[in-house]
């Protein structure tokens, strides 16, 4: 399957949490409702609150014919992308139209900011699985780890999250994201395993930083941290973990692929293997266009622990250049 002449649609990307997922850009980058100090996309560029049909409908659902009439099916399709989906005021309407289009199943990955909007929950009724983030139990630590926009309170977004969470007759799985020094002491975890059990969510998935953050100051958990932690939380919880996602095809990449690898970057810095089964192709060769890119100055590295990222640089985000390649593979914002 192949995107890479797709403005909106980009994937499969290796998810953590739902195998191979198709996703969808519903908003232009790094436009969102939160400024979190752990976004591996780094610091947001316009915080609003603001709905818009900042992508039609029409037009994602027209590409998305296209992609799925090519080639192996994604395991999800996931509205999520370059900032907060539910900022798009057409997402219901997508959601619809997809489900018309297609058997795969529909997820909504958001930071839950704006489900205390009536419209918003209604809008998302009909996907299949959605999936909100906790990631502070009081409204100290929500303003120093998700910096929200000052139009949303501590109580109300958590109030939020309830109501949906009861009406919702899909499957909500609720990501608890703990920092090393801030959520990641016991009494902080505490008040947010309260607030999970509150809402009630099918499954509670705790995760930490795995990717280079938006501030130094977001620090990860250790893998034997997480699992003190887990039994804090209203079950089943998933502590969720940098495995393997799949099989990786033995087979070149492909003419243009290396517009593909950097639309997948634009969106977020992955490590060989992310690129490699993301795009269903062979790490070797992976490798070899993730170096030749990075010399000509197209990509960055990053490390995070003891892993090795790729990530576009500012000079490549600004330039234009692989854009004009792919007939637009990003929206304008």
């Amino acid at each position: 399957m192949s995107s890479g002449e797709s403005t909106y649609i980009y994937g499969p990307v290796p998810s953590r949490r739902l195998g191979r997922s198709l996703g969808i850009d519903l908003v232009p980058f790094k436009t969102c409702s939160y400024d979190c100090i752990y976004c591996q996309l780094g610091r947001t560029t316009h915080k609003t609150l603001e709905r818009r049909p900042y992508a039609p409908a029409a037009a994602i659902v027209e590409e998305l014919k296209q992609v799925l009439a090519v080639g192996e099916q994604p395991d999800y399709i996931s509205l999520a992308g370059s900032g907060e989906p539910t900022l798009n005021v057409e997402i219901g309407e997508l959601i619809v139209q997809i489900k018309r289009l297609t058997s795969i199943p529909v997820a909504v990955l958001t930071n839950g900011s704006l489900l205390w909007v009536e419209a918003v929950r209604e809008q998302l009724m009909a996907a299949d699985l959605v999936l909100p983030s906790l990631d502070a139990g009081d409204p100290a630590l929500f303003q120093r780890i998700n910096r929200p926009h000052a139009g949303i309170g501590f109580e109300r977004m958590v109030a939020g999250l309830v109501e949906f969470t009861r009406r919702f007759g899909g499957k909500v799985w609720l990501e608890v994201l703990l920092l090393g020094g801030l959520t990641g002491k016991l009494p902080a975890a505490q008040r947010i395993a309260a607030l999970a059990r509150r809402i009630a969510p099918a499954r509670v998935q705790l995760n930490t930083v795995c990717r280079p953050p938006a501030e130094r100051s977001a620090r990860s958990l250790s893998a034997e941290q997480m699992a003190e932690m887990q039994p804090l939380f209203p079950g089943p919880v998933d502590i969720v973990g940098e495995g393997a996602f799949g099989e990786i095809r033995d087979m070149p990449l492909p003419e243009g692929s290396e517009v593909e690898i950097l639309a997948l970057l634009h969106r977020r810095p992955c490590t060989v293997q992310d690129v490699a089964v993301g795009l269903g192709l062979h790490a070797n060769d992976v490798l070899k266009h993730l170096q030749r890119l990075a010399d000509r100055g197209a990509l960055r590295t990053v490390c995070a622990g003891t892993r090795l990222f790729y990530a576009v640089t500012e000079e490549e985000k600004d330039s234009g250049k692989w854009k004009d390649k792919s007939e637009g593979l990003l929206p304008e914002g």
